[in-house]
């Protein structure tokens, strides 16, 4: 026990210089992969090996036995009373049937007890080897993103650019020749949305860049030597945990005689010769290789030599066509960066509760198992943290880019893009969507929700009669509603004066301080402005259909601003304005969520119809259709139904701690990503209250699904949520089957309330089965909480297939 522990100490304490500095290179990966493969075959020939050999003691513990039932046949023993040969005879069958049990125990030991241990460790062995394989792809993958990335961003820089100087060429034209009017107005018009584009697109060009060369950096310095380094603790590990059974077969098989001592005494010495750094020295030596090189992301210098404007390279273009964005990125990425932090200084807090553990279990003689548990959970929240920190450096160096030409000009106004070639015709007044304090068809119950004091304001558009109508509402003792009047000759007021354009009289009634109307004495103080998820409709390009909800359709789309491939749920332009608010609820519940398995909400898009909720396209689709998948739900072995069922732990216990029940969880509400990462989804039903009660009656209850309070009182808190995933949980073992098959809802609760539940599906941990019925207890105050519920499943899930260094 004592030199147990000792190698642990050391090798968690000593620096290292293995893995993480010398196998960097590709040949390394390939040479580390293969020498696993070759420890897996090995793993494989000792089990036989040992199989045979607790079949030949079985046989010869066997044969010891008949030798002893032989020797009670001999007859006439009274005849030799008293008699040392007798007596010595005796004593030989007495030792020889007493060496018959211990051959025999020691070969059942061997069979139940080694022999698992060894399966087990081959198993962690061959999941260890995946998980390294797949995080090392999955880095590799990123730098490729980034490299097809830059070079996309690349190429719209240039057709930009391009579109700029012939923009630009035609406006000098028009103007040199002195043709004003309508035509050099359209000319103008032109060469401004040109620049505009150029402009953004050379800002995206500069951040995308700074971002890439940021990951590229982390990955050589970090995040590889992390993977690494990481690989081989887990190997060396495994290295103590095998050296560990192999003594453990070596002292069940061995005999007393001197021969035996002797050919027991060379096995112990050669296996007291395995030490877990030594394992691997000459492995490292032999395919030791050097780092992979830097990829180099660096602007081109080229696009711009025949550029005569105010860009510079590396820099980003701050002027009054750019500002706007500029500041709604910098907002993203600071409200991002706070996020980073918050999960920086969970993980520390859990790391340091960790390293409490640790010291305390070092104390204790019977915890090594759990020592090793919790001491690989902490390397793996070392590798999260460095992450973690990567990611934190990485967002800092973005908002420094763009907040400090933001800072330098101070409260002044951004210096106009366009070069000015002499007195021109007033620009064309900008499309209303174009306006931030229009927002769209909004539905009016949302428009309340944002026009909070007296005199906010905004300007939305709706349909009565089939007519499409432009409404300025205003918060003034209640809320107010006015309908732009259109007169005669197509302008527009509504009881002052009249204006050409819209934007002209609300800038009017904003700036004179007058009543909107006499009766109403409604007056314009602060434009409420969309929020930075709000997103113009026409950004948004629908591609495929891929499904159906509640409320509309829900497609694959791309958004024009990124390139990124997104889902998009649409509200059927049909709707009341009801149905549309609870349509958008979900889009409010989920802009203010961050974790990694939680679907991500984008933005919503309500400045025409159909209303959109935008959200990132998970590419595996329903939990549900995945688990009943012939191709995919039959091959999930239990290590991957439990890291399921721990991803969606992970999720519900981040929204408890922040106060949101679900109300509809189910694997037909779940999402699976990359890695069959399960992603929480569908948050039309949700509230964000400590308890909810139903006051709208039972219409639409997922009544399986759904706790026996919720149903007989309305009163739903997070523990309903706790019964939902205990089915959930029974979902996933049962590869998608229908919970309380063959029984109607009304019959599945009545047999609830007489204290049935449902059975384990078959090959469902016993743990975690008895998981699911605390889950499904019929007092909620008696389930446990989604923190306890991640802790037990996660540790359920390292003691079947080991750490899972690919998320969460």
């Amino acid at each position: 026990m004592e030199r147990l522990e000792s190698l642990i100490d050391a090798a968690w304490s000593r620096l290292r210089m293995g893995f993480s500095s010398a196998l960097q290179g590709r040949a390394s990966h390939e040479a580390l992969l293969s020498r696993q493969d070759c420890e897996l075959r090995l793993m494989d020939t000792i089990r036989r090996c040992l199989q045979l050999r607790v079949k030949c003691d079985r046989e010869y513990a066997a044969g010891l036995t008949q030798v002893v039932a032989q020797a009670q046949k001999w007859e006439r023993a009274e005849d030799m009373a008293g008699s040392l040969i007798a007596q010595a005879w005796s004593t030989m069958m007495d030792e020889t049937e007493s060496l018959s049990r211990l051959i025999r125990a020691n070969a059942e030991t061997l069979a139940t007890g080694v022999i698992d241990k060894l399966n087990v460790l081959t198993t962690e062995k061959r999941a260890s080897r995946k998980i390294y394989q797949d995080e090392q792809s999955r880095m590799a993958f990123e730098i490729s993103r980034y490299q097809e990335n830059v070079s996309k961003l690349k190429a719209e820089y240039e057709k930009n650019l391009e579109i700029y100087k012939i923009a630009k060429a035609r406006y000098e034209d028009q103007f040199v020749k002195g043709k004003a009017g309508r035509k050099l107005d359209e000319v103008k018009d032109r060469y401004v949305k040109a620049c505009r584009r150029l402009h953004n697109a050379h800002n995206e060009y500069v951040l995308l860049l700074l971002e890439a060369s940021q990951y590229e950096r982390d990955f050589r310095t970090v995040l590889l030597p992390a993977l690494l380094e990481y690989q081989q603790l887990v190997q060396e590990d495994m290295v103590e945990r095998w050296c560990a059974i192999m003594r453990s077969a070596a002292e069940l098989t061995s005999f007393s005689t001197d021969k035996h001592l002797e050919i027991q005494k060379r096995v112990n010495g050669s296996i007291s010769a395995i030490t877990t750094d030594g394992e691997y020295r000459e492995f490292t030596d032999r395919h030791k290789s050097q780092p992979p090189p830097p990829v180099s992301f660096l602007f081109d210098y080229q696009m711009m030599e025949e550029y005569s404007g105010r860009l510079k390279p590396e820099a980003l273009a701050v002027d009054d066509l750019t500002i706007g964005n500029l500041r709604m990125r910098l907002a993203d990425l600071e409200s991002r960066l706070a996020d980073v932090r918050n999960v920086l200084a969970e993980k520390r807090k859990q790391l340091s509760q960790h390293d409490a553990e640790v010291e305390s279990l070092k104390k204790q003689q019977d915890s090594v198992n759990r020592l090793f548990v919790i001491r690989r959970a902490s390397e793996i929240l070392r590798k999260d943290i460095r992450e973690t920190q990567c990611t934190e450096q990485k967002l800092q160096k973005l908002i420094k880019l763009i907040k400090t030409p933001l800072d330098e000009l101070g409260g002044g106004e951004a210096p106009k893009a366009v070069e000015e070639l002499g007195e021109m015709s007033p620009q064309p007044d900008r499309p209303l969507v174009d306006e931030d304090w229009f927002h769209g068809v909004l539905p009016r119950e949302e428009v309340v929700r944002l026009l909070v004091n007296d005199g906010d304001y905004l300007v939305r558009q709706t349909t009565r009669n089939e007519e499409t109508q432009v409404v300025l509402s205003v918060a003034w003792g209640g809320h107010k509603h006015f309908i732009v009047q259109t007169t005669s000759d197509g302008q527009f007021r509504f009881e002052g004066p009249s204006f050409p354009s819209i934007q002209e009289l609300i800038a009017y009634q904003h700036e004179c301080g007058l009543a909107v109307t006499n009766k109403s004495g409604a007056v314009l103080r602060q434009a409420i402005l969309r929020e930075r998820w709000e997103l113009n409709n026409d950004d948004v390009e629908l591609i495929d259909k891929i499904g159906r909800g509640n409320f509309g359709d829900v497609y694959k789309a791309r958004l024009h601003l990124t390139s990124e491939l997104v889902a998009v749920k649409t509200c059927k332009v049909t709707l009341p304005d009801e149905q549309k608010r609870k349509f958008l609820q979900e889009g409010r519940i989920l802009k203010q969520y961050d974790h990694p398995n939680i679907v991500r909400f984008i933005g919503i898009a309500v400045q025409k119809q159909p209303i959109m909720i935008v959200m990132e396209l998970v590419p595996g689709g329903s939990l549900l259709s995945y688990l009943r998948s012939k191709q995919l739900g039959s091959a999930l072995d239990v290590g991957a139904q439990l890291a399921m069922c721990r991803d969606t732990a992970a999720g519900m216990a981040y929204l408890e701690g922040k106060n949101c029940i679900h109300r509809d969880l189910a694997a037909r509400n779940c999402l699976v990503g990359m890695h069959n990462m399960v992603k929480i989804s569908d948050f039309g039903m949700s509230r964000e209250e400590e308890e909810y009660i139903v006051s709208d009656g039972m219409k639409q209850i997922p009544i399986k699904w759904t706790a026996p309070e919720a149903l007989n009182y309305g009163k739903y808190t997070s523990l309903c949520d706790v019964w939902s995933y205990g089915i959930l949980s029974w979902e996933i073992f049962s590869r998608g089957q229908s919970p309380y098959s063959g029984l109607s809802n009304t019959k599945a609760r009545e047999m609830i309330d007489s204290g049935y539940r449902m059975p384990a599906p078959d090959g469902t941990p016993d743990a975690m089965y008895k998981l699911m019925l605390r889950c499904w207890e019929y007092q909620p105050e008696n389930r446990p909480h989604f923190a306890e519920i991640f802790t037990q499943v996660n540790g359920l899930f390292m003691g079947v297939a080991g750490p899972d260094v690919l998320h969460n």
